[in-house]
């Protein structure tokens, strides 16, 4: 067994998770996946939204993830039936002392403009009932720096952080993470707004790339990358040489930049596959971005922690008590194997153990 700190979930997407047999996408692809889910939404009951969210969180408990952080759709029609559902779960988990669960209102588009307002009420709304994090999706608003000040606006009404779906797209003219940056300098935001995704970023020539990395590690803002769902959802249309759908992790990193990993969507319309075990996310990491293990684990853990705003976890003492114990001789042992055997500590406290019995006849 190999002991590791316990990594962490930066991006999921509870409300969606294991859905994907009740709304499937045949198109496999982001357009697809919203209208899937979107369609889906009248069926969505709280009970449903709790079940396939305890789940989740379970699977992740067991596969060693110990803080979780989670968009949870906030939008008409569907009111705020899914927040309401996941702060019950946010209630049960943190009951039962399984992890540290925090909650992103992603409120739809429009947010800008006099179609938004309803939007903006429900945001606010959510934030008002203990949602931890104000997010949204400002690049498929049509006012994209507008929606991501309503977003930051928001926040600073209810003293939250933010982190927003950004740039989700393969498009070199969309890079509305620089609104993003140039914001958060101006209110000295520092340490308390999230990109996720970036995608775009990874299809810009070099000196872009460089630029862009600068100002987000000046502006303090963090990014997360979603190997699994973005490897997924892009580039279907590109039968030759197709881009890998990833935002651009090593300038990221160059710059000083706190760059964190997730698995995002899993078994939903926006991904039919995912184990909800960060090994995997590592595993991508290694294969896509060519991360060394060790840099790939540091993004499930470190990295998360603090784009969570969470202390930092090492195996010194006086560290949180936040740990994976995991079969394997080494760390890219036990990635590459993804062995099921584990046991996992969460403050302190055991929460979760796995034993595997193997015959060969």
């Amino acid at each position: 067994m190999v002991i590791l700190a316990a990594p962490v979930e930066p991006h999921a997407h509870l409300d969606k998770a294991l859905s994907g047999l009740r709304a499937p996408n045949p198109a496999g692809d982001l357009g697809g996946a919203i209208a899937a889910w979107h369609g889906y939404w009248p069926q969505l009951t709280h009970e449903d939204l709790v079940a396939r969210a305890t789940a989740a969180v379970e699977a992740m408990v067991l596969r060693g993830t110990t803080a979780i952080r989670s968009h949870v759709d906030v939008g008409m029609p569907l009111g705020l039936r899914a927040v309401r559902a996941l702060l019950a779960v946010r209630d049960d988990v943190a009951a039962r002392g399984l992890a540290d669960l925090q909650l992103v209102a992603l409120v739809s588009i429009p947010l800008s403009g006099h179609a938004g307002a309803e939007h903006r009420r429900l945001l606010d709304e959510a934030l008002s009932l203990g949602v931890e994090v104000a997010g949204g999706a400002p690049y498929r608003d049509s006012d994209p720096e507008d929606c991501t000040r309503l977003a930051l606006d928001a926040a600073a009404r209810f003293g939250t952080a933010v982190d927003l779906h950004t740039d989700e797209t393969l498009d070199p003219s969309v890079l509305d993470v620089r609104h993003l940056a140039r914001l958060a300098v101006a209110r000295g935001l520092g340490g308390s707004v999230t990109a996720s995704h970036c995608v775009s970023l990874g299809v810009q020539p070099t000196v872009v790339q460089d630029a862009v990395a600068a100002e987000l590690a000046d502006a303090g803002v963090a990014v997360v990358v979603l190997p699994q769902t973005n490897l997924y959802l892009q580039a279907r249309d590109q039968r030759v040489a197709p881009p890998r759908g990833l935002t651009a992790v090593r300038a990221l990193l160059d710059a000083g930049v706190t760059v964190a990993a997730g698995a995002d969507n899993v078994r939903d319309p926006f991904c039919s596959m995912g184990r909800l075990d960060a090994l995997e996310t590592a595993a991508l990491l290694v294969m896509t971005a060519h991360l060394s293990p060790a840099e790939a684990w540091e993004l499930c853990t470190t990295g998360g922690r603090a784009a969570l705003g969470l202390p930092p976890v090492t195996l010194a003492p006086g560290s949180p008590a936040e740990l994976l114990a995991v079969e394997g001789a080494s760390l890219a042992d036990a990635m590459a194997g993804a062995g099921e055997r584990r046991i996992v500590v969460h403050q302190g406290r055991i929460v979760a153990s796995t034993q595997v019995s193997r015959q060969l006849f």
